[in-house]
């Protein structure tokens, strides 16, 4: 019995935990997802383009992007390009949690789908205190994100039907959380090494890329900047 009673109070607790920490992604994904949503309205898409996109898709800013594909009647070969180049950040940092993602079992294949740039900052900085599965705590995160993400969206599609909304600047809400998240690491990080790197490339690439260019390489310098560093501490070590 009361091993039975422990394992309800850890689930509630872990259940807990992972919606707190969801709270900065929640708030941003309602907006950004409604953004998404009134566009797909306007564009002349039932709500249900919005809820299946959002939910099979699940690609942020690529969404956007297909909506005006879709729009213009550009064929699938194009988008699937267009994709590849928008979302191949994921192949960098996505890299460093295969190895937990693989002993997660039946949650390994939705956490490699739903593993998104937010979804990413979180499990970084995740640290389950006594009482909380981790693992759980991370596909509960990932399920919370992916949640909050087709709500906004169907929110937005429902919202442009029935009410006039001026969706100017809501794209920024995106921006502050990427910013409120970034904050949140740098206090709890000792060393701050590792986001001075990723500052210094994605500025020098924005500089020398453009800003519709910059992402890929930025990533690419900071993964093999921080390799070099990683490698160079090990042999300290030895």
């Amino acid at each position: 019995m009361k091993t039975l009673q422990t394992k309800i109070y850890n689930n509630k607790n872990t259940l807990l935990f992972a919606f707190e920490q969801s709270i900065p992604v929640l708030l941003g994904y309602l907006f950004l997802g409604m953004a998404f949503g009134l566009m797909i309205q306007k564009a002349g898409y039932h709500v249900l383009w919005a809820f299946f996109m959002s939910l099979f898709i699940y690609a942020g800013s690529m969404q956007f992007l297909l909506v005006a594909l879709l729009t213009a009647g550009v064929d699938v070969l194009t988008c699937g390009i267009m994709t590849l180049l928008i979302n191949g950040r994921h192949l960098f940092y996505g890299l460093s949690f295969v190895n937990i993602f693989k002993h997660m079992g039946k949650y390994y294949p939705y956490m490699v789908f739903s593993l998104t740039d937010e979804t990413y900052s979180i499990l970084c900085a995740l640290k389950a205190p006594e009482g909380v599965n981790e693992k759980k705590a991370m596909f509960l995160i990932a399920i919370f994100d992916h949640s909050y993400w087709i709500m906004g969206s169907v929110l937005g599609a429902l919202t442009g039907q029935f009410i006039p909304f001026n969706s100017n600047g809501i794209e920024f809400s995106m921006t502050a959380l990427f910013l409120v998240i970034f904050m949140n690491q740098w206090k709890e990080m000792k060393s701050h090494k590792a986001a001075l790197c990723g500052l210094a490339c994605g500025i020098l690439s924005l500089y020398l890329f453009g800003a519709d260019k910059f992402i890929l390489p930025a990533l690419f310098a900071t993964v093999c900047l921080m390799v070099v560093y990683y490698i160079q501490n090990q042999k300290r070590g030895k």
